[in-house]
């Protein structure tokens, strides 16, 4: 088709909305656009001299997130699912350039960064969207092979091996970790059998076992998670600032904008460890609001997913799934994080923490969620039409 036939066919193509959805996405959202400007206005203050620095950045990367959103909405699933062996591919040149010196940027000690147009992109969250495209098509081509091989949920494992190599080589456990649960979480729902997807599972955690036990930094973090006040303002100095803060907010929080952790005590306040913030400020309260939120973004993902499925979209219900995965798994570690029950690791909030490259990469994740269930509408409207004219 020409250029003029796709445009005239998105002019007329009609698109639907989850109230849902957008509920969600909004107010993760602006929930998480005011709990950025709290906690990074004295740090603006700090490094640049401007107080409005980092809330002025923030309002620019939703804006920019919105515009990518938009544009990646009016893509037809199918042309992701004939580009996702290429995608990949992609993603792992991403992962690699990054290391290259004078490319990547470094920051805390990792090298995860590249630098677009002013705005750093974290390379691994685009490489998380990628593994979620490139896992549906492969589960989707080869769903025989899934369930009945073994070989056949080891062969996209020893693909993303690679991915997660050049990732420990940043280092970025975290992420490595997130993409290996959204693959093994899309093959399980696949249909691969229990026996062989456990084996394949035991293996994985054998080697997360190893590479944190002959990583020095690694094995510090999970001891001191163990016992935090042990070395309180060293090794477990970011966690009990966090759990202070979840101290001080009790049920209503001290009010928004009056947190004292964020000045300068919790370290990344803004980033990682946001979810504190919002402990603090907006209490129990605020805590159980986002978690629900979060909570009703995966459960939709899941129930798109399965409206997919329903309709033989195979490709559209594993793409639904797998983001329900990683929403729900980078949210729970997240939080987990700054609560205390898991090891610190570099994640951010999904659509609240901090950062171009993840707000863009987030919109445009939900923007092809948005385009699932668009498609599956359409589709499920069409056949309803045709069973009536039948």
């Amino acid at each position: 088709m020409n250029i003029e036939g796709q445009l005239a066919r998105l002019r007329h193509e009609k698109i639907y909305f989850d109230k849902t959805l957008v509920f969600v996405c909004v107010a993760l959202i602006v929930f998480g656009y005011l709990m950025v400007s709290s906690a990074s206005l004295h740090l603006g203050v700090k490094l640049t001299g401007n107080l409005y620095h980092y809330p002025v950045r923030q309002l620019l990367h939703i804006f920019l997130g919105l515009i990518v959103g938009i544009c990646i909405c009016l893509i037809p699933m199918s042309v992701w699912e004939r580009s996702g062996p290429a995608l990949f591919m992609v993603g792992l040149f991403l992962l690699a350039i990054v290391l290259i010196p004078g490319l990547g940027i470094k920051v805390n000690g990792s090298v995860r960064w590249l630098s677009l147009m002013g705005v750093r992109v974290q390379v691994s969250e685009v490489m998380k969207l990628i593994v979620v495209i490139y896992m549906a098509g492969f589960v989707t081509r080869h769903n025989n092979f899934v369930q009945k091989s073994v070989y056949g949920l080891a062969r996209p494992l020893a693909l993303l091996s690679i991915a997660c190599i050049l990732l420990l080589l940043e280092p970025d456990m975290g992420s490595a970790i997130v993409i290996l649960t959204i693959a093994m979480g899309v093959m399980f729902l696949s249909g691969a059998r229990l026996q062989q997807f456990g084996f394949i599972v035991a293996g994985i955690v054998a080697v997360g076992i190893l590479a944190v036990k002959y990583s020095d930094y690694r094995s510090a973090r999970v001891t001191s998670f163990l016992d935090p006040w042990q070395d309180p303002f060293g090794k477990s100095y970011q966690l009990v600032q966090a759990l202070i803060a979840f101290g001080r907010g009790e049920l209503s929080g001290v009010g928004l904008g009056s947190g004292v952790q964020k000045m300068f005590y919790l370290p990344e306040a803004h980033t990682d460890f946001l979810f504190s913030v919002i402990a603090e400020e907006m209490g129990l309260i605020g805590v159980v609001s986002t978690i629900v939120l979060f909570a009703l973004l995966v459960w939709r993902a899941f129930v798109i997913g399965e409206m997919a499925e329903q309709l033989n979209e195979r490709f559209c219900a594993f793409v639904a799934y797998g983001l329900g995965i990683w929403f729900a798994f980078q949210s729970f570690v997240n939080i987990g994080v700054n609560m205390g029950i898991l090891p610190t690791k570099g994640l951010t909030l999904p659509f609240m923490s901090y950062g171009g490259g993840s707000m863009i990469v987030m919109c445009s994740a939900m923007a092809i969620l948005y385009r699932v269930n668009s498609e599956m509408l359409a589709l499920k409207e069409s056949k309803g039409k045709g069973a009536e004219y039948d």
